[in-house]
């Protein structure tokens, strides 16, 4: 039978393997991190993100729909239904901005909000 052929790489491997350097190294028989968790596209950066605890560099789109994730408990903390009508009108007003001109990063797909049913919420939680 012929020899098969090995690349430099597998013969590294296979000497490595053959010294025990892959023996009980840190983690063994434990999953991988993150493995059985649904992978999107971007999970590298998301996992980067989380790893290296990096905050406040979102794109405008992605951070308009962060705020408006946050808006309720940004709301609450204020005292007066012309404040709240305030604070939605001005990011109503960036909202459009984004979805008339070119912004960086993916397209803005978010709409101004219904002033009317922020207030209303609004009231209801206070």
């Amino acid at each position: 039978m012929r020899d098969r052929y090995e690349s430099a790489a597998d013969q590294a491997i296979r000497q490595a393997q053959e010294r025990g350097e892959f023996d009980n190294l840190p983690g063994m028989g434990k999953p991988l991190p993150g493995a059985g968790q649904h992978l999107t596209e971007d999970w590298w950066v998301r996992d980067l993100v989380a790893r290296e605890n990096i905050t406040g560099v979102l794109p405008p789109a992605l951070a308009l729909k962060r705020e408006i994730q946050d808006l309720p408990g940004k709301l609450a903390a204020l005292p007066t239904e012309a404040e709240v009508r305030e604070a939605v009108e001005e990011l109503n007003t960036r909202i459009m901005k984004g979805l008339r001109g070119p912004v960086e990063g993916p397209p803005v797909t978010v709409m101004p909000l219904k002033i009317e049913t922020v207030l209303e919420n609004w009231r209801r939680r206070t």
